[in-house]
């Protein structure tokens, strides 16, 4: 999957097409995450993953896309785009917006908005250290393998919990429900929902 014009044409299709789904807050807290496609050395074309630091006071160590909560009367779009000056040191301007994917209402009190941007080619990444452990460029094609993603039973709820197995580890919900929708509707136009799949029982605080 090279990054093209011709993926860049398909996503902002795939995206225009697709019908979000959003989420009442009810009592939780509004947040924002940047779905981001770039490419690498390559030229294949990927989104960006971190890896949380273990000194933060929340999600120590967890797989994440860049972003967190949203201020009040702020927009997605705005927030995301904040998230990941400040994580990765990317700045990127409002025309870079793609769309946006279903909200993902979690476990912890929060209600998760994706959002899809498109970065051209950034050059180097600055990742703040006291947030971000690393940084990786995850070709969209491995998301097709095989073996991903994976749905388990869990006793705790009747919801399947879903495990997303990339570089060498499994990313759990929300991460992994919004890689598996980038995969669904951004790579692939299909509307696949996201916002039923579980998390583990550790995420659940």
């Amino acid at each position: 999957m090279r990054f093209d014009d011709a993926l860049l044409e398909r996503a902002r299709a795939n995206l225009a097409a697709f019908d979000r789904r959003a989420a009442e807050l009810r009592g939780r807290k509004a947040a924002a995450v940047a779905v981001v496609l770039l490419p690498d050395e390559e030229e294949r074309g990927c989104f960006l993953l971190t890896k949380r630091t273990r000194s933060l006071r929340a999600h120590t160590g967890q797989w994440a896309l860049p972003g967190g909560r949203m201020d009040a009367g702020e927009r997605p779009e705005t927030a995301a785009l904040r998230e990941l000056h400040e994580e990765v040191g990317l700045k990127l301007g409002a025309d870079k917006l793609l769309g946006l994917l279903d909200d993902y209402p979690t476990r912890s009190g929060y209600v998760i908005t994706p959002v899809v941007f498109w970065a051209g080619n950034p050059g180097a990444l600055a990742p703040n250290p006291a947030e971000v452990a690393r940084v990786h460029l995850v070709p969209l094609e491995d998301l097709d393998a095989p073996d991903a993603p994976r749905f388990i039973s869990i006793p705790e709820s009747d919801r399947p919990v879903i495990q997303f197995p990339l570089l060498g580890s499994l990313i759990h919900a929300p991460t992994a429900a919004v890689i598996y929708q980038v995969r669904e509707v951004v790579s692939h136009g299909r509307p696949t929902r996201v916002d039923h799949l579980e998390q583990p029982v550790w995420a659940w605080r």
